[in-house]
């Protein structure tokens, strides 16, 4: 049974770093995410044995360990300096500038659309797994992942459509 959470851990590691990066904006706090999902599985007792089910259980896993975290954060109000960026170089590639737009996007619509973005646009899941995730109903995830995607297009829009100022006048 452990050598197959192993095996689980281990094949999705990258999704669940990526996911739990996303929920904590913050490098250092998604590794010690992940590490904390890897203990808890490790330690269940009766850990999912198929895949789809384990890849499930273990973003829930995650989700779960976030918002302790979080309401443990909330609590102490911890107001520590800002972290500075991590320094990446770019050379104008329009792919990481619209990643970067979608990013900043994300991170500006509610927390709740935030979520549904992650787990399904993001991270693969399929509707059925996200509800199972979110502990949430079918339809509630379809009409809040609409909501979220109808959220993030407002976002990306609302700062790059501008009307052009002209001074000349329109021939008669």
């Amino acid at each position: 049974m452990l050598r197959r959470i192993e095996q689980h851990l281990l094949k999705n590691w990258s999704l669940l770093w990526g996911y739990a990066l996303r929920l904590t904006g913050d490098r250092e706090s998604a590794s010690d995410l992940v590490q904390t999902c890897a203990v808890k599985a490790l330690a269940s007792a009766s850990p999912p044995s198929d895949e789809i089910a384990a890849r499930i259980y273990l973003f829930k896993v995650i989700r779960n360990a976030w918002i302790d975290d979080f309401r443990r954060a909330k609590v102490r109000c911890d107001d520590s300096a800002v972290k500075p960026l991590d320094g990446t170089v770019w050379n104008y590639d329009d792919r990481l500038i619209a990643e970067i737009t979608v990013r900043q996007a994300v991170a500006q619509i509610e927390p709740v659309y935030r979520e549904i973005i992650e787990i399904v646009d993001l991270a693969g899941f399929r509707y059925v797994e996200a509800a199972e995730i979110l502990d949430i109903p079918l339809g509630t995830v379809m009409s809040r992942l609409s909501r979220a995607r109808a959220a993030l297009l407002d976002r990306i829009t609302a700062d790059n459509i501008r009307p052009i100022a002209t001074d000349r006048r329109h021939a008669r």
